[in-house]
């Protein structure tokens, strides 16, 4: 779950707290070209403030116009741009695309406050519309479960942060830190060595003082979380990078040289890591760019990350 749809859900839940009518806007399914994607929300008050956006700003612009002038309709309501060439051209959408929503009107029976403390636990929580009534259920979503809209329901996954765990607090790691934070990362950065963490400056990242392996293992690592080691020390970096390969992290990376990567995977070999666990360590970490510096290392990791946690294959770092 991205900031943007915490900052979408917070509002709902802020308006409806504070007595205003609001929707809450979601795009269901896309066809060809589409400036959001399946899953884009954003809440419209009575008034026409927004947060969020499901397009370009036309269709928006459209939405807030029906808020302000019919209001918002009593059950939710499947709406469809784009069909037209017409419609296409007046909201704005790329030659060929459509874009379904479903615009919903929110009360204090949307559970939308049951969500947000679901999400500030940690859940990974699965919210039930039906159409055809407004009835709303929440429960535990499970792992992969993607929006779905069959049969008059609409299924929509929300998900706590993503979590990136780097091992090590120098310089590469508060680049690294820095750009993940903006990519809505909980970012938390691990160290033993107190001469690296007393000069940390990187604000919004929780940084600790903890062995690597066994911080890996309270963490309880899930399918949303990754794990970086950066300190060149196998003391720290290789019980770690055990711990995590045997976890359900998506993502576990190692900065070094194919030497020294060689070498390490010797070393988890012999710490009982088995061979299908070894073949998920990305190693030498990063995309192949050219990097030579902290700040352009950082890029290439998370360029790989992300690439990683779409399921798009890459190659590594060849260094």
């Amino acid at each position: 779950m991205n900031s943007m749809d915490r900052e979408v859900l917070t509002a709902v839940d802020g308006w409806l707290d504070a007595g205003f009518a609001c929707q809450l806007v979601t795009v269901v399914q896309t066809w060809g070209s589409s400036p959001r994607q399946q899953g884009a929300m954003m809440a419209i008050r009575g008034d026409g403030m927004v947060v969020g956006s499901v397009s370009g700003g036309c269709i928006e612009d459209d939405l807030i116009e029906r808020a302000r002038g019919t209001g918002f309709s009593a059950l939710p309501e499947l709406l469809t741009y784009g069909i037209e060439a017409a419609d296409a051209h007046r909201f704005g959408l790329p030659c060929g695309g459509t874009i379904a929503l479903v615009c919903e009107p929110m009360s204090a029976a949307s559970g939308i406050k049951d969500m947000l403390l679901r999400l500030a636990q940690n859940q990974l929580v699965a919210r039930s519309l039906a159409l055809a009534s407004g009835r709303v259920e929440i429960s535990q979503a499970a792992p992969g479960q993607d929006l779905d809209l069959r049969d008059g329901v609409l299924t929509n996954t929300f998900g706590p942060r993503w979590r990136l765990l780097i091992i090590g607090a120098g310089p590469l790691s508060q680049f690294l830190a820095q750009v993940a934070t903006g990519l809505d990362y909980h970012v938390i950065v691990c160290d033993p060595r107190e001469e690296y963490r007393a000069g940390w400056n990187v604000p919004g990242v929780d940084v600790v003082h903890a062995m690597p392996d066994d911080l890996v293992l309270s963490l309880k690592l899930d399918h949303r979380s990754a794990v970086v080691a950066l300190t060149h020390d196998p003391k720290l970096d290789d019980l770690a990078l055990m711990e995590a390969l045997r976890s359900d992290a998506f993502y576990v990376g190692a900065i070094g040289s194919r030497l020294n990567t060689a070498r390490r995977r010797e070393r988890l070999l012999q710490f009982d890591v088995s061979t299908a666990q070894l073949a998920r360590l990305h190693a030498p970490i990063g995309l192949h760019i050219g990097s030579k510096t902290p700040p352009e290392i950082a890029i290439s990791i998370l360029a790989q990350l992300t690439a990683v946690r779409h399921g798009i294959g890459v190659a590594q770092k060849q260094d």
